[in-house]
């Protein structure tokens, strides 16, 4: 055992939340777990946190808050920064897979094979799907492969992704990994799931925040890394709703700063959409003008209420233009679990809006806009 270091006791208490989670170096461990059996009051922290890494270590439950692992993460941290952080763009996603897999692991045969309806909108009329639990599980699988393709890491598919040019959407993928297995989907699908999200926020983790801005393909799109790992955030807990609706478990929404960025990446997206509306000759508008790009235009105000809230003025006439509080035309007042799972399509676009102010047909467009945005 190495000899310990004669470290002051400010020093020693600065490390016990490093200790809790075995991140201290051989020596410092060995000061640390000599100064316990000296010092009661820092026996007791010590213990206090060796059980609430616990809740870390082991699926936790969930019955706990879910901004608990969050909170006491962030306390263990503070004592002693990681060496290697995870960025705060991955965050949201290391927190819902834990919380997703946290709903899983008590799930027997008959929990995995129980039906699952997935919605979403596609051509502004609802679409629907059947599938199991561990269909679901395996979409999230196949999905999250481009982001690990992306990074250099293997694609679960295997030689099912060698998808022609443009297919290889969310869609496709799925599809093809479902039609690909030679039985349907059984709760084997959860490690490799599981070590597929934890392989992500390792590798983002050591390649730095600056990798952010790496794009990622869904096919018809690209999507920076950082926007990425929001979507497949935000996925993961709609999924989990889903999951729990199926078996008859509440599932809470994320916390407020996850939620906010959920919510600020389909705003953020919502121009670009309305301008492939407008293409596809989906528009409902006919108030149009031509703008300069950068330069102020017509403009609705999204404002979210709750946590996760705040306000985003969209450009209505160019993704390019400028959202202006000179130029508002409508405002919309939404909750921003109801805005989330009206872009998930898991609300119709007449029933999401809470409140409504302005030109009719700009709100209906951004409602239906939002809506299109998702998918299988």
């Amino acid at each position: 055992m190495p000899e310990p270091l004669m470290l002051e006791h400010r020093v020693l208490k600065s490390l016990l939340g490093a200790w809790a989670l075995a991140a201290c170096a051989p020596e410092e461990t060995a000061a640390v777990e000599e100064h316990l059996g000296e010092c009661g009051a820092c026996a007791d922290e010590a213990l206090r946190l060796r059980d609430a890494v616990g809740l870390l270590q082991r699926p936790e439950s969930l019955d706990l808050d879910p901004g608990l692992r969050t909170r006491v993460l962030e306390s263990c941290l503070k004592r002693r920064p990681p060496r290697t952080p995870v960025p705060d763009w991955a965050c949201a996603y290391d927190a819902e897979t834990a919380r997703l897999d946290a709903l899983l692991q008590d799930f027997g045969d008959t929990e995995w094979h129980a039906p699952v309806r997935l919605r979403w909108y596609e051509a502004d009329e609802a679409a629907t799907r059947r599938t199991t639990v561990a269909g679901v599980i395996a979409h999230l699988l196949a999905v999250d492969g481009l982001v690990a393709a992306a990074l250099g890491l293997p694609d679960p598919l295997g030689d099912l992704a060698d998808l022609a040019p443009g297919r290889a959407t969310p869609s496709a993928r799925t599809e093809a990994f479902w039609r690909g297995a030679h039985h349907p989907p059984t709760r084997s699908v959860r490690a490799p799931w599981r070590a597929q999200t934890h392989d992500l926020v390792r590798t983002v983790s050591f390649t730095g925040s600056r990798a952010g801005r790496m794009p990622v393909s869904y096919g018809g799109y690209e999507l920076p890394l950082h926007d990425a790992m929001l979507d497949r955030a935000f996925e993961c807990w709609v999924h989990g709703e889903d999951i729990a609706e199926a078996v008859d478990y509440p599932y809470e929404p994320p916390t407020g700063r996850h939620l906010h960025g959920m919510v600020d990446l389909a705003a953020r997206m919502l121009p670009a959409v309305l301008e492939a509306r407008r293409q596809a000759g989906q528009e409902v508008s006919t108030e149009r003008r031509l703008v300069a790009a950068g330069a102020p235009g017509r403009s609705l105000r999204l404002e979210i209420e709750g946590s996760g809230g705040g306000e985003w003025l969209i450009p209505l006439d160019s993704p390019a233009a400028k959202g202006s509080a000179e130029h508002e035309v409508a405002h919309i007042a939404l909750d921003g679990s109801e805005f989330c799972r009206l872009a998930a399509g898991h609300v119709s676009p007449q029933e999401a809006a809470a409140g409504q102010v302005g030109d009719k047909a700009a709100i209906r467009d951004v409602l239906l806009a939002a809506a299109s945005m998702s998918r299988i």
